[in-house]
Order: C-alpha cells, then structure tokens, then sequence
C-alpha cells in the first residue's frame, strides 16, 4: 500500500482539538474530508504530518499554532464607532460580520466586546494561537 504523498487525493476522518481536550471540529457523522495532499487547501502543519501514513492508518498529531493558524496578532482587535454600523444592526459579543478591507478583501470578524458608544472587533482566525490536536484516519489514497 502506498504512503500518502504531495499530489495524492485523500479522504480522511477527523477529530480536531486544542491542547486542552477542547474539541472544535469533527468529520463524524459526516464524509470524510478531501483534499489534494500540498494544495495548500488545509491548514499546513497537517497538510505536511499526513504525507508517508498509508489507507487505513490512523494517528494522532500535534501542530504547532505557527504551522496551523498562526500567533494571534493583537493589532486585528479593532475598537469600532457604532456608527460604523448601520443603525438596525443588533450586535452581540460573539457575533460574525463581515468586512471589505480598503483593497477589496472581504475579511471575517467577531464581536469581542459591545458598549453603547462603540464594538470591539477581532479578525484573528478563532484558533489562532493555538496547538492543535488532529485524530486522524487516512479512509482512502487516490494517487495523484
């Protein structure tokens, strides 16, 4: 059986978690996720860690949060004028919007803080500056 290598198309079943035990995500009760290995279409710490298992492996990995999400940058919490924000807008702290960065780039934020003057916004990823914990099972290696 072949090792999985950049190129090959995989699905895997997954259970994703913070150091802590704190799951976030999970492929059960769903398909496997696919991806093509090196595509840059996950995250790239477990993009690399996959390579060399074999169908039918299983294993746990660790990425580091510079392979996975990044440091949390504290220069993306931002302190918004309600004003900025059409008037019928109802906002929570843990809401999502969405913002077009001066380029064009739409860009997901998250409400980390509400007062009657201003918000307070965060456009760090949610699992930016965390290792992460990936249970991973290769389901099947179609060869790139």
């Amino acid at each position: 059986m072949s090792q999985v290598k950049s190129g090959d198309v995989v699905r895997i079943h997954y259970t994703g978690k913070l150091a802590d035990g704190t799951q976030f995500d999970s492929s059960a009760g769903r398909e496997p996720l696919e991806f093509k290995v090196g595509s840059g279409q996950i995250i790239p710490g477990l993009d690399r860690q996959i390579q060399g298992m074999k169908q039918g492996e299983s294993g746990t990995l660790t990425i580091p949060a510079a392979e996975a999400y990044g440091a949390r940058d504290e220069n993306q919490v931002q302190v918004v004028p309600r004003t900025a924000l059409p008037p019928e807008m109802e906002v929570q702290v843990g809401s999502n919007l969405q913002a077009t960065t001066p380029d064009g780039n739409q860009i997901s934020l998250t409400v980390v803080g509400v007062s009657e003057a201003e918000i307070t916004v965060d456009a760090n990823h949610p699992l930016a500056g965390h290792d992460l914990v990936f249970e991973i099972e290769i389901v099947e290696v179609v060869a790139g």
